[in-house]
């Protein structure tokens, strides 16, 4: 079919989440409601920390998978089951909230840059109510490829003969890490059924005849092949592909289901106190 063209082109709105944390929002704004299965995307980013110390206290989740990758930082992870992770540069977290999670993210430092990805993944509708569950990987669990001119940290997926340490065999989910060096090429043959996109957080590219900035998310249009070159500078992306669900979507805040009806009885979940109907079970590095 060709090369992807970008389909759409968008910079973030800033929203405030958690306790007063600002961050960076694509998927799941006016601009862009959802990319099935792909359900929001939040870039947080700053060296200030009264725009992330507060954090995010206790919040439930139902229905769906959050990805949470850290580029720079530390984070600490806890849910009310006695779960407990500790996420670093570098490392990434995959929690399965399905049946429901009830969790909190703070963060261990007090200085400093902290950036990364916060990625929610639908589930379908046939996994909505099932065991919730997480996998978190250290750093050097995920595999890095080199290319001419470009090295690739696969997170979730198969990418160039190798396998992350985390799998999604319910979208079929890519999440690349690129670097790119200065007019080099980064080019990946994809499914033409999946849907996506890129996010360029360090440096300037272009894909096709479309300019890419510096904090610029672009939607993949048709096509199974993508290609994005570095300008003057070095370049790092993340790509993000999977297979649409292509059922209905109902959302309200954390809770993400099929229909308004399960919307309302896992508010009532929440309310009586029964939205956590077994401990997550956790694994990793």
């Amino acid at each position: 079919m060709g090369t992807r063209a970008i389909q759409q082109k968008l910079k973030a709105m800033e929203v405030t989440e958690g306790a007063g944390v600002s961050v960076f929002r694509t998927i799941g704004t006016p601009q862009l409601r959802n990319l099935d299965p792909f359900l929001m995307l939040d870039f947080f980013c700053s060296n200030d920390p009264d725009d992330y110390i507060a954090g995010f206290p206790d919040h439930p989740h139902r229905g769906f998978i959050t990805f949470t990758y850290m580029l720079d930082g530390h984070m600490l992870h806890r849910d009310s089951m006695g779960n407990e992770g500790d996420l670093r540069s570098g490392a990434a977290q995959w929690m399965k909230a399905a049946s429901g999670v009830i969790h909190s993210e703070m963060p261990k430092q007090s200085e400093g840059l902290m950036r990364g990805f916060q990625l929610w993944i639908n589930l379908p509708a046939s996994e909505k109510m099932s065991s919730p569950g997480y996998q978190e990987y250290a750093p050097d669990a995920f595999p890095v490829v080199k290319q001419d001119g470009a090295s690739i940290k696969a997170l979730v997926g198969h990418f160039d003969g190798v396998d992350a340490p985390i799998q999604d065999q319910n979208t079929n989910v890519l999440y690349l890490d690129i670097s790119i060096e200065p007019g080099k090429q980064f080019k990946h043959t994809l499914d033409d059924e999946l849907s996506g996109f890129v996010y360029v957080f360090e440096g300037d590219a272009v894909s096709g005849n479309t300019d890419l900035p510096e904090q610029t998310f672009a939607v993949l249009g048709e096509g199974d092949e993508v290609v994005v070159t570095a300008q003057e500078k070095p370049v790092r992306l993340i790509l993000v592909v999977g297979r649409p669900i292509g059922e209905p979507i109902a959302q309200y805040g954390p809770f993400v289901m099929n229909s308004p009806e399960e919307i309302h009885q896992a508010m009532a979940d929440y309310r009586d106190g029964v939205l956590v109907r077994e401990k997550a079970q956790m694994v990793g590095t």
